[in-house]
Order: C-alpha cells, then structure tokens, then sequence
C-alpha cells in the first residue's frame, strides 16, 4: 500500500478543491475508484483510500468535487445486470432524417435501453447503414423481441439486429489507468470467459437491490453509505448488508464505481477520451471462447464478448469496445491485437471497427415491476410483452 498523502484540510477548505483528472491526487483515486473495488463493500469509500493511498476524508472531498462537478458523471454500486435480466447490444437501422429523434427517445423515453450512441465506418461496409445501436435489459419473463419491435413503432427505426451476450471476456472502464497503454499490451495469461445465466430474485431481494443500485448524491458519501439504503428498504443495515452480500456470492453484484464523463468536454476544458470503437471480428465457429479469451488479455479492451452478429454485419462473433483519445493510436492497439489472434492461430476471416460519435449513458432498468409501471405509461397492456 503506498503511503497516506498528507493533505491539509484547512489548506484544502482555502483553495478551489481540483476536479481535474489529471489532477495527481485525482488520478490516484480514479484509477482505483472507475473498476477496481470489485463486488459489494460495507464501505468502499475506505477501500478506496486503502488501495489509493490517499486519506479517508480527502477520498470524500474529492469525488465530491468531481460529482458536483460534472466530471464524474455518476457513484453507485453497479449490479451484473446480464445476469438479472435479458439483455442484448442492438443495432438499429433508422431512416436519416428519424435517427436523431430515435436516439433522444430510446435515451429519454425508454428506461430499458442503456447506452445510446451513433456509429459509423470509416467505409461503406456490411453493417454500415446501422447508425444507432443501444443496450437493451428486458426484465425476466418480458421479451426482447417484443420490446424492440414497439420501439421500431415509436421511433421509426426500419429494422434492428439483436446480438446478446453469449460469454463475458472484459468488463470495465478504467478510462484514466488505461492512459498511455502501448499497443499490444496484455496480461500474461489469456482472459477468463464468463458464463451469462438467469438468477432469479424473490420481491424481498428486489427491493434491497433496487435501493442498492440507486445513484448517490454528493452528500450522501460522507458517512455510512447503506444506513439510508436499508431504511429505504424497510430492514436494519445488518439485513441489507447480508443480503447484499449474499447476492454478491450470486453474482448479481459488479463493482462499486465512480463513473466519469468520458465523452463529453468537462467544464474543466479536458475531454477523458475522444474515441470510442467497437472492434468486430470474424472467427471460424468453435474459436469464439478462445478469440474472446485472447482479446480480452488485452488492457485497452474495457469490453469483450462474444456475440453474433449476423449476415447483417458479416457474421462477425467477437466484439470489444476500446477508448482513446487519438484515433491512429487505437487503430495500433486494433492492429496489435489482430496481429496477436494470428500469432496464436486464429484466423480473423472479416474484421470492423464502428466508431462511436453522439452518446449518452444511463443505467438501464431491471426492475420487472418498473417494466409493468412503464407498459402501462405508455398504454401498453404488460402482458402482451411477456415472452
């Protein structure tokens, strides 16, 4: 562990509290604080300054600042919601003059859809004229088919390619630790493949999750973090703290995270990345496990899976998300991780990047009785969506 920084609170509560990332005490923390403190923690705040190396009260002042600031976008405990719900990446094709209204309703309409982003190719290539693509969570017992297909009515999308999760390589974001990485960098063995499978939850443990997983206000992380959730939840903290744990050992819980703004300019003038790609690869079928374990070594991938994307986008069955802030710098890493998927003997048969430009993120909604309240909003009978 390194050494505690000793940091002046009146000297502190005098000068302007940095919010910048590059900020050296700022970096300590979000290098810990964006993916690492894993699972569920009776206080991650304190683990966070352990691991950091940076005091307690500090910790607090600074993601803080950074929240209040806009540079951290949001704090909360994040949930393995692939294992909760249904869910899919879906790419959508949507008449040009339609796609923006489709993006601003499937953002500020639909609470199932999460990330909201437009992608284009460098080239006309097969996919291409799918220009919006989301994540998608439809609660247990509702279907995905169902749910897109309303979407298509409400936004006008044409037609839409559903490509869930078959396997989990790399799931993170660690936008700041990521800085600086040289292509081709990767952990020394291949990565782990992470099965996706249904738990069910009894309408005691929903409840605890959904107080859980809700965002904290600045305010709230100065001081015991669960005591409000479990009131919330009608339990004493001890109950909440168990239960949390118990879903932890269920993988239902991810990590405990301070999100930050990665695709917008901060107030603060810095932009935490400019690039976002979605690498596609083409394997022969029965490598998947084995080009997504490979690609997932990779420190620049903060996403891999396995998906299938179809004769649309020439059957690609690898994804992986990567970020950046110079273009010809992720296309190295691009090309150093091709060079090592044939080094080990796995031919890429078709390969694409689709980079990302307009986007918004938001958690997507699980919750099955928050699907019914939403099908009702909008006039929708629930049960015409169950699966």
């Amino acid at each position: 562990m390194r050494s505690f920084e000793c940091v002046s609170r009146q000297a502190m509560s005098v000068a302007r509290v940095p919010i910048e990332t590059s900020d050296s005490i700022n970096r300590r923390i979000l290098e810990v604080s964006e993916d690492r403190i894993q699972g569920f923690h009776r206080d991650p705040i304190q683990v966070i300054s352990d691991e950091s190396g940076v005091e307690r009260s500090v910790v607090v002042e600074r993601i803080q600042a950074m929240l209040r600031g806009g540079v951290i976008r949001r704090v909360r405990q994040t949930l393995l919601a692939t294992n909760l719900a249904k869910g899919a990446l879906v790419a959508w094709q949507v008449p040009p003059n339609r796609l923006d209204d489709a993006f601003d309703y499937m953002f500020q309409q639909d609470p199932f859809s999460g990330h909201v982003v437009t992608r284009s190719t460098d080239h006309v290539t097969a996919g291409s004229t799918y220009k919006l693509w989301t994540t998608l969570k439809v609660p247990q017992g509702y279907s995905m088919e169902k749910h897109c297909r309303l979407l298509c009515e409400r936004t006008g999308a044409e037609e839409f390619r559903l490509m869930p999760a078959k396997r989990l390589f790399t799931l993170g974001v660690g936008h700041v630790r990521r800085r600086g990485l040289p292509p081709g960098s990767k952990t020394d063995e291949p990565g782990q493949a992470t099965e996706v499978a249904l738990v069910s939850l009894s309408d005691h443990e929903w409840k605890i999750l959904t107080a859980l997983k809700r965002e904290f206000d600045p305010e709230e992380l100065n001081g015991d973090l669960w005591s409000q959730r479990a009131a919330e939840a009608g339990v004493s903290v001890e109950a909440f703290c168990r239960v949390a744990e118990d879903l932890n050992q269920r993988k239902v819980v991810g990590r405990f995270s301070t999100f930050l703004e990665h695709v917008k300019t901060l107030k603060t003038g810095e932009k935490v990345t400019r690039f976002n790609a979605l690498f596609h690869w083409a394997v022969p079928e029965g490598e998947e496990l084995r080009a997504g374990t490979e690609v997932g070594r990779h420190h620049i991938m903060t996403h891999a899976y396995w998906r299938e994307g179809g004769p649309e986008f020439k059957n690609v069955n690898v994804m992986g998300v990567a970020h950046g802030r110079d273009k010809a710098l992720l296309l190295e890493h691009k090309a150093a991780i091709d060079a090592h998927l044939d080094s080990v003997g796995i031919p890429v048969g078709y390969t694409n990047v689709f980079w990302g430009g307009r986007s918004e993120i938001k958690p997507s909604e699980i919750s099955p009785f928050m699907y019914r309240e939403w099908c009702e909003s909008i006039g929708v009978d629930p049960d015409s969506m169950l699966a």
